[in-house]
């Protein structure tokens, strides 16, 4: 009775055209951090890994996914695999997918365990 329809629906219908507008605007934006955040670093990454991958040469030293390190004798980058020698006279055939790093400095083990004489 004190309430005129017409009133309530124009004010309705103009809220609902904006408030689209803002949430397309919202999520717009949400997909923009979104991908200089997380997307375009992980990219970055996958050239970097995949040109430390191809540069791969005979005698680098390597990481592979398992944690085990390696010394390459060959490297056939085409064919995707390597041949790596884990210890004397021991070479194993390694996928190159499987390569995680080229360790620049060689590990070399604590020797902690000797005691000293005096």
């Amino acid at each position: 009775m004190f309430i005129n329809p017409a009133f309530a629906q124009a004010t309705t219908a103009a809220a609902g055209s904006s408030s689209m507008t803002g949430m397309i605007v919202q999520l717009l934006l949400i997909f923009a951090i979104f991908y200089i955040l997380l997307i375009r670093p992980q990219q970055k990454r996958m050239k970097e890994h995949e040109a430390t991958l191809n540069a791969i040469k005979k005698g680098d030293t390597i990481l592979t996914g398992g944690g085990v390190y390696g010394k390459v004798v060959s490297a056939n980058i085409e064919q995707n695999e390597l041949q790596v020698e884990l210890a004397k006279d021991v070479v194993v055939k390694v996928a190159l997918a499987t390569v995680r790093d080229v360790v620049k400095d060689e590990v070399k083990p604590a020797n902690n365990n000797k005691k000293s004489k005096k």
